[in-house]
């Protein structure tokens, strides 16, 4: 009872085939005697029948039949009648009549019902750790077939892209050295020599760098990466991203090649064309702009230069704010005047108090570009001069963060502005918005640890302008670094790459690691950039965000087969868990868990 052929594959030229199917029961329905059971595969869906021509043995068999057992059917396939085809299943216009029937394995009472809908057709969706704890069953679900399906499909795109242009695929250890790459390190002790550890790479950064000095001029992988992070949102311990280095190119080589694969992959997988060139926008213009280095660009509506508004008018907390520095942003929206009542208002001040702003300004444009409500006192009789400086009109909300700090104001309206996208349902579901963010900065100041920190990481190269004030001005630095952003997500981050052993020791020194710190850590790499590196850089998109944005989702967990869930943990396996005292002892690890007492 091998089957023959697969539950999606049968059309109405088979008609008369004797055919063998094997599968999960996805319902079971009785009418007047017959019995009509829904069989599953990854492939599809084939209703069989069992009626007055099948055997009295499958009718008997037909009674002990539950949601879930996995069976074998022999039968005939038969044309439905026109009034009967199912136009919602691709093999609706047939059915197979039963003429034997195997269990193949029976299946227990179900945690939760398999692509269960409620009486409006939406689908029925068990809370996560339930989803989880019994993922095998999870991942037998329409949705979760496509997604897996969707995601082999993208994988297999990379592949046969970067394989044409001439790229190597080179696996680079997870056993490697613990370095600083931003998050913690998940460590693994070794048994053989007590007292040392290996690390799981956070990513295969310096490996790669290394495969541009051995010559391997063009490298990718489809990397697992490692972050011990604490748990927050939708982050995973371990996720997959599409890595990938060149030899002797600049940004723009980087940024065409990564287009070029972006424009692949939506083709062959979604069959939608993407421009060939995605637009740039500068680091700080999208600051200013959008208030974050990764806008949702699937809506305009940016934000504004307001601090003329501290002349023109009395509203106070706009002059300090100008008058310490700061900056006044400004945010029109157009044709809701009437919608934003003082509580949906709130709910946007509240949005922007996040980040630390101390209010939100507001003000509506009534007939004549005359100001009601909200700050409008303070501008008496400048209703027509401010709207023709932001371009409002009537019936726009004018929305303000004022603040000294101008990473604060942008912060805040920007997160307003994000928030009303969404609200407003601005964003077409359909649309795939890239852009490329350029021009960072290449430190940032640490104020905790009265310190620069590199943006991005230690290995930028910064921009050829900036190389002779790299030590006596660090603030206006621009790295030659990019990301790429996609419907308010960053899906990649890379850089051109340092290659010269002296200019990496001048960024080791001014972010804090003195030569014996960066020998200590990196000096295996340091020590392979002194025989002939060659000019390189890369990036790396986040598999797992992009198909979670390709599948219009908003949590990666949707599209990894087996993923953590918010906590770190797996239901299914119960891991982490504790280990026999025996492994703790031929590694020569001791378990000290501080009480409650002590931690308090």
């Amino acid at each position: 009872m091998q089957r023959t052929v697969t539950c999606g594959g049968l059309r109405k030229v088979d008609d008369g085939k004797t055919v063998i199917l094997n599968g999960w029961i996805h319902r079971i329905r009785e009418h007047g005697g017959i019995s009509f059971i829904n069989l599953r595969d990854r492939y599809g869906i084939t209703q069989v029948v069992i009626d007055n021509d099948s055997p009295s043995e499958c009718v008997e068999t037909a009674k002990s039949l539950r949601m879930e057992y996995c069976i074998a059917v022999k039968g005939k396939v038969r044309t439905r009648p026109d009034s009967m085809i199912n136009k919602d299943m691709a093999t609706g216009e047939i059915e197979v009549v039963v003429q034997k029937i195997d269990v193949l394995n029976k299946s227990e009472v179900l945690p939760f019902m398999i692509d269960e809908v409620n009486k409006d057709g939406t689908p029925v969706v068990p809370n996560e750790d339930l989803r989880l704890k019994y993922r095998y069953l999870d991942l037998r679900t329409a949705k979760m077939q496509q997604y897996i399906a969707l995601r082999a499909k993208v994988t297999l795109a990379v592949r046969n892209y970067l394989s044409s242009n001439n790229f190597y695929e080179i696996e680079t250890p997870t056993f490697i050295k613990s370095t600083p790459e931003g998050a913690r390190d998940y460590l693994i002790p070794s048994r053989l020599y007590p007292g040392k550890f290996y690390a799981l790479p956070q990513s295969p950064q310096l490996y790669k760098q290394i495969l541009m000095v051995a010559g391997f001029d063009r490298y990718f992988q489809i990397a697992r990466c490692y972050r011990d992070e604490d748990a927050r949102g939708d982050r995973q311990p371990e996720f997959t991203q599409i890595d990938i280095e060149m030899s002797f190119v600049t940004r723009d080589d980087v940024l065409e090649m990564t287009e070029g694969l972006m424009g692949e992959i939506f083709k062959k997988t979604m069959n939608i064309t993407l421009p060939t060139n995605f637009p740039r926008i500068a680091y700080d213009d999208s600051i200013e702009w959008y208030g974050t280095d990764k806008p949702e660009l699937r809506f305009d509506m940016k934000m504004q230069n307001g601090n003329f508004m501290a002349d023109i008018g009395t509203f106070q907390a706009f002059k300090d704010a100008v008058a310490a520095g700061g900056t006044v942003k400004a945010l029109v929206v157009p044709d809701v005047a009437e919608k934003y009542s003082r509580k949906l208002i709130e709910e946007l001040e509240n949005t922007a108090k996040i980040y630390k702003c101390r209010g939100l300004a507001w003000m509506k444009v009534g007939t004549e570009n005359i100001l009601e409500g909200g700050i409008s006192k303070f501008f008496e009789n400048k209703g027509e001069e401010i709207c023709t400086k932001l371009g409002a009109k009537t019936g726009d909300l004018l929305l303000f963060v004022a603040d000294a700090k101008s990473k604060i104001a942008c912060a805040s309206l920007g997160a307003v502005r994000t928030k009303l996208g969404k609200d407003l349902k601005l964003c077409n579901p359909d649309e795939f918005a890239f852009a490329w963010i350029v021009d960072f900065p290449m430190f940032e100041w640490n104020e905790e640890e009265n310190k620069w920190d590199t943006a991005h990481h230690m290995f930028t190269m910064p921009q050829a302008q900036y190389h002779a004030t790299l030590e006596s001005d660090p603030a206006s630095v621009k790295g030659d670094l990019y990301d790429l952003v996609l419907n308010g997500y960053e899906l990649a981050s890379g850089s051109i790459r340092i290659h010269d052993p002296e200019l990496q020791k001048r960024i080791f020194k001014i972010v804090g690691f003195n030569e014996a710190d960066g020998q200590k850590k990196f000096g295996f790499l340091t020590e392979a950039f002194k025989y002939g590196a060659p000019p390189h850089g890369g990036i790396a998109p986040g598999l797992d965000r992009l198909l979670m944005i390709m599948c219009k989702e908003t949590s990666i967990h949707e599209v990894i087969a087996f993923p953590k869930n918010s906590f770190a943990v797996s239901p299914m396996d119960e891991c982490p868990a504790e280990v026999d005292q025996k492994q703790l002892d031929d590694l020569h690890i001791s378990i000290n868990i501080p009480s409650e007492k002590s931690q308090s």
